[in-house]
């Protein structure tokens, strides 16, 4: 990564100098050594050669400038003109149909909190935060929603985000893609359960190659920022700050064309979602069939 143009973007010139502070360049360098490390303060300020004060200290003020560009580089399609053009952008590097992007949830590991610590108690039994985030043609990610404990499911965290009510109103009929942790709907496509026609073999293939990428997307992510693949030592309350920060992050290196790094994508056992009898999520859930049906049978070609 350009630390030199990531700390002039983030930092500027107006970036606080009172006292003996770091120069702008050494308090980017100082936290990019933190998020690409285990998360030990201690080590940062070995290696930089500053006290562990002047650490924590130069993390917080650095997190605080890099979230005051979220929205310019982190970015979901909210008309429906955007929401054709990633349509287009979607078809012209894969296959599914209406796509515009994939949702998909993944654990950070932190420390338990002192107070109330077992709702961040995933189901590997470590204490967590679910993140969820959406991608684009891109493979840059498109939305973040780091306020979630460990031990929430994928499909509530959904449910009760922004972009579930962005895609829901969309004038694009635009979809995303998911998998079977989440209920159908018109604007998110699951796999078929237990698909029977040749249609249905052709579609859960397409989709799963698709959605996929997704993963490759968050194992890009924790190898370039091992802060997030061990544990983030930070107070709770501070924690999606730093989690959004790095996806924002992520996001410059890939339009800096940093190189990418290799990983495997962990198996991953996905839990059912409960069935839910009330009237209007019957209907969506109805709905969301019927589309899939319209789409296994453009992927299948008859």
């Amino acid at each position: 990564m350009n630390v030199e143009w990531v700390s002039d973007h983030f930092l500027g010139e107006n970036f606080e100098r009172r006292g003996g502070a770091l120069p702008n360049l050494d308090r980017m360098r100082t936290f990019l050594r933190y998020v690409g490390d285990p998360g030990f303060q201690s080590g940062v300020a070995e290696d930089v050669g500053i006290d562990r004060t002047t650490v924590t200290k130069t993390i917080s003020d650095v997190m605080a400038a890099i979230l005051l560009k979220k929205n310019v580089w982190i970015k979901f399609p909210s008309t429906r003109e955007e929401m054709e053009q990633q349509k287009a952008n979607w078809q012209e590097k894969y296959r599914f149909p209406s796509a515009i992007g994939a949702v998909d949830c993944t654990q950070i590991p932190i420390r338990k909190p002192s107070d109330h610590g077992d709702e961040y108690i995933n189901r590997k039994r470590f204490p967590s935060i679910n993140v969820q985030a959406t991608y684009n043609f891109a493979e840059e990610f498109t939305s973040v929603d780091a306020s979630w404990p460990g031990s929430v499911h994928d499909a509530r965290i959904w449910r009760n985000s922004d972009i579930y009510r962005i895609m829901e109103f969309n004038q694009a009929n635009a979809l995303l893609i998911g998998d079977s942790g989440y209920g159908i709907a018109p604007w998110l496509m699951t796999p078929y359960e237990n698909p029977i026609t040749a249609r249905e073999r052709a579609y859960n293939p397409c989709l799963a190659q698709e959605r996929v990428i997704i993963e490759r997307c968050f194992g890009q992510l924790k190898q370039r920022f091992p802060i997030m693949q061990n544990k983030i030592r930070i107070k709770t309350e501070n924690v999606p700050s730093m989690v959004v920060c790095c996806f924002i992050l992520h996001n410059v290196a890939k339009r800096l064309s940093d190189e990418d790094f290799d990983f495997n994508i962990e198996e991953r056992q996905n839990s059912e979602v409960g069935n839910v009898e009330n009237r209007n999520e019957r209907d969506i859930r109805n709905r969301g069939q019927q589309r899939r049906t319209e789409i296994a049978r453009l992927i299948h070609g008859a």
